[in-house]
């Protein structure tokens, strides 16, 4: 036997068979520190961690269906150093899981193959170790599993060629799969599916197994027959087995009529019979061949494996690699994700390097303005909110069901009114919590970035929403990145970004982890100083938690530095008024605010976009009862020229949502007038599909009158040609017998000597041939053809050959003259 090597190392021989062993560097397999946040820079793991990319982590994998799936998944999204195309693959193998999923003949679930159990297959095989039973079973799983996949894809391409190009990358990696067919039936056949090995896997095994339960068998009658001759205590007397071997188990420490060995005593008494002790001994000696004989078929099975073992390891990675797509893509279905469009901008101000990857799917055809914005993300819901919400909406409708089931039992079990109206004033509550939940779901928000924009200033009151928007956009550009669909109505643009950073103070988060001003300016300085032109920086109240007036003066500097050599992107949340101007003064900059609602002093959590934000506070104290000279006095210290301005704001907010809506009925009457020439193109296809079906029905009816009338015809012409042949075989008898008959009225003539008579025979016998020497038709005469049973019409006569052409209808027929009468 072998050294002990660790998993996946290469190894010489394991009972002379040789492997060779390619150690592989994969992440995905080095998952017991990946969501260590060590494992990345300070700056890096604590924007993850503001922005609870490691809880969408474990949202995502807990779509997974096997251990090692999970952790594959939460090291692979938390990662992030996918390069661009390695993004494009993640992405294009989610798209394919999903069309895979809605072709309902594929199935990725592994529910029922255990990872873990194959991964320890492969450790003892690889060290020379006999696998158990549950090893080989949880590894026939896993080959089953592999080509239950390979015949589900044959059959789909040979029903549909494009199959294999549709579920790429996915179809090249089954298919380069290899399942040895053999090991699959050597595992059946001994290996049972409760986990034992088998009677018939070796006749060893049946021969000890056999001996086992004939000793068992003896042993339980000596046993009832000791305890039988018990009389006074065979009611507390069992017999049971202790550490294999069979004694009787006492209630009391009496003595009993049989001698064996005391193995215990105290409240009771168990006794090993000394008539039991040889059936003992050779019980144990049988089941130590029982375990020899089964040691030996695995060891078997084991040797079989080995000489595949680099192929289930292939199926094993491909196992835990199809499992994370599957944990993708099921969560892209179950939260209603679309195809993100990524692409890789070069520096701002050149061209875009590649043109955004287009899906398959419908939703990746949706109609964007895709030259003129850099980040399109329409109505796009932050995952958590969103998981968090149908957490509470099922568990609301679980606890309404829950209530109506213990109404029912309570009426079923007639208990008294006051507590059944107690129950359903419960059921009440609970039933308006669901509908309270069901009529305020998660807001989506829109983004739309011009491809100018370098710097998006975002304003807007307190728990306005400004913070769930960074952390949205946030969440967004790093799930297109990490092969994720994005969370929004239709397709969206995504600019592929090296990484996002995020100095956020988080005062939403569930963790409350509150930083300094010194802590963000620290964290600012080193998202500074890492950041590429490839980057995504979001920062939230920037200048604040300082003198405003310093506050302001700082994040203006900070936000035009980003703008000259900073990130791609850069998206700034503030309070500080300043901050609005630089869009006046650098194309760089945009300004979006967060809108409010005026009548009802809440925010709508919808971004208004060009329209800088304005202060709410004055005129929210004045609507709350704050008296008015202290609201006076407030707009007299604000400032006249600031008032104005914040009215001029009002009113473009206005103009703003006027024109918002003016887009939406647009986009209404856009979306019908597409919907309708959709169906007017549908309509023109099925008129020409009709027609083209009713010109190929009349082709081939004509066709099929056609064949008709020529068989018909062909059938005339034989029918003819036979009633020819038989008139003509008629005259030739015809001639005979009148020749016979002129030979017999000659010798009759001869004979009667009489010339009267002889000279009247003759003329009778010559009267034929006057008849047959009737006149001939005319070119142009009707006459009636016998063999037809047809009038026909003269077109030729042949007076030599006593013939004539007539045409009885489409036919044309040469007869002879005397086949047809006038």
């Amino acid at each position: 036997m072998s050294m002990p090597v660790p998993l996946f190392a290469a190894v010489g021989t394991i009972h002379g068979c040789p492997i060779n062993i390619i150690r592989r560097r994969n992440a995905y397999f080095k998952v017991s520190s990946s969501m260590d946040h060590h494992n990345l820079p300070k700056v890096k793991s604590n924007s993850l961690r503001v922005l609870e990319w490691d809880k969408l982590c474990h949202s995502v994998a807990s779509f997974a269906r096997t251990s090692l799936g999970r952790q594959a998944t939460k090291g692979q999204l938390w990662s992030l150093d996918q390069t661009f195309q390695e993004s494009l693959r993640l992405l294009q193998e989610t798209n394919a899981a999903i069309l895979m999923h809605n072709h309902d003949s594929f199935n990725l679930d592994l529910t029922s193959v255990d990872l873990a159990l194959v991964e320890s297959a492969i450790k003892h095989a690889r060290r020379g170790l006999p696998l158990d039973a549950n090893e080989a079973m949880a590894l026939l799983s896993l080959l089953q599993f592999v080509e239950a996949l390979q015949l589900s894809l044959k059959a789909a391409i040979k029903q549909d060629s494009d199959c294999y190009k549709q579920f790429m990358p996915l179809s090249e990696m089954i298919t380069q799969l290899v399942v040895n067919r053999s090991i699959i039936k050597l595992i059946q056949q001994v290996i049972d599916e409760d986990g034992s090995v088998k009677d018939s896997a070796s006749s060893a095994l049946k021969k000890a197994r056999d001996q086992v339960r004939t000793l068992e068998r003896k042993l339980h009658q000596l046993m009832d027959k000791l305890i039988r001759n018990e009389t006074k205590e065979a009611a507390l007397m069992v017999a049971s087995s202790v550490d294999g071997r069979w004694c009787i188990s006492s209630g009391t420490d009496q003595p009993t009529g049989f001698k064996g060995l005391l193995l215990s005593s105290g409240s009771g008494s168990i006794i090993e019979p000394l008539a039991a002790v040889p059936l003992n001994d050779e019980l144990q000696q049988a089941r130590a061949l029982v375990a020899k004989a089964e040691a030996n078929v695995l060891l078997m099975v084991t040797e079989k494996i080995q000489m595949d073992l680099d192929d289930i390891e292939k199926s094993l990675r491909t196992a835990i690699q199809l499992d994370m797509i599957y944990a993708r893509a099921t969560y892209s279905l179950s939260y209603g994700g679309t195809y993100p469009n990524i692409f890789l901008p070069e520096d701002i101000d050149g061209p875009l390097m590649a043109e955004p990857y287009r899906s398959k799917d419908k939703t990746s055809q949706a109609s964007n303005p895709k030259k003129e914005w850099i980040f399109y993300l329409p109505k796009a819901y932050h995952p958590l909110l969103l998981q968090q919400h149908r957490e509470k909406l099922s568990t609301a409708r679980k606890n309404v069901r829950s209530a109506a089931a213990e109404i029912r039992r309570r009426k079923m079990q007639a208990e008294n009114m006051a507590v059944k109206g107690e129950a359903e004033i419960d059921l009440s509550s609970l039933q308006k919590q669901v509908r309270a939940l069901e009529e305020a779901p998660p807001v989506p928000v829109d983004f739309f970035i011009s491809q100018k924009t370098r710097v998006l200033v975002i304003t807007g009151p307190n728990t306005g929403g400004k913070t769930i928007c960074l952390k949205t956009i946030g969440l967004a550009a790093m799930m297109a990145k990490s092969g994720l669909h994005v969370l929004s109505s239709e397709s969206a643009k995504v600019p592929w970004f090296d990484f996002v950073f995020a100095d956020i103070g988080d005062e939403q988060s569930l963790s409350q982890s509150l930083s300094t001003f010194s802590g963000h300016l620290k964290q600012i300085s080193e998202i500074q100083s890492q950041s590429t032109r490839r980057s995504l920086v979001l920062l939230d109240e920037v200048g604040a938690g300082t003198n405003p007036l310093e506050g302001a003066a700082l994040g203006m500097s900070l936000l035009e530095s980003f703008a000259r050599s900073g990130a791609l992107l850069t998206i700034a949340t503030t309070h500080h008024g300043e901050l609005k101007t630089l869009k006046y003064s650098n194309d760089a900059f945009e300004n979006a605010c967060m809108e409010f609602d005026e009548e009802n002093f809440k925010p709508t959590y919808k971004i208004l976009w060009g329209v800088p934000g304005r202060s709410n506070a004055i005129n929210i104290a004045e609507r709350l009862g704050v008296p008015s000279t202290i609201v006076d006095n407030a707009r007299e210290l604000y400032g006249a020229a600031s008032a104005e301005i914040d009215e001029v704001i009002m009113d473009m907010e206005t103009y703003k949502q006027k024109f918002q809506e003016l887009i939406k009925e647009s986009r209404h009457y856009l979306t019908m007038s597409r919907d309708l020439h959709e169906k007017l193109l549908v309509s023109r296809r099925k008129l020409q599909d009709l027609g083209a079906q009713q010109r190929y029905k009349k082709m081939r009816e004509l066709s099929e009158a056609a064949a008709v009338a020529r068989s018909t015809l062909h059938k005339k012409v034989r029918q003819l040609r036979t009633s020819t042949m038989k008139q003509s075989q008629l005259s030739k008898a015809s001639k005979r017998k009148l020749a016979n008959n002129y030979k017999h009225a000659t010798a009759v003539e001869n004979e009667s000597q009489g010339t009267n008579m002889s000279s009247s025979s003759i003329q009778v016998i010559k009267q034929p041939q006057s008849e047959k020497n009737t006149e001939l038709p005319k070119v142009g005469d009707t006459v009636h053809v016998s063999s037809l049973g047809k009038r026909a019409t003269v077109l030729k006569v042949d007076t030599s050959k006593e013939e004539i052409v007539v045409q009885a209808g489409i036919m044309k027929l040469k007869l002879k003259a005397t086949d047809v009468q006038r």
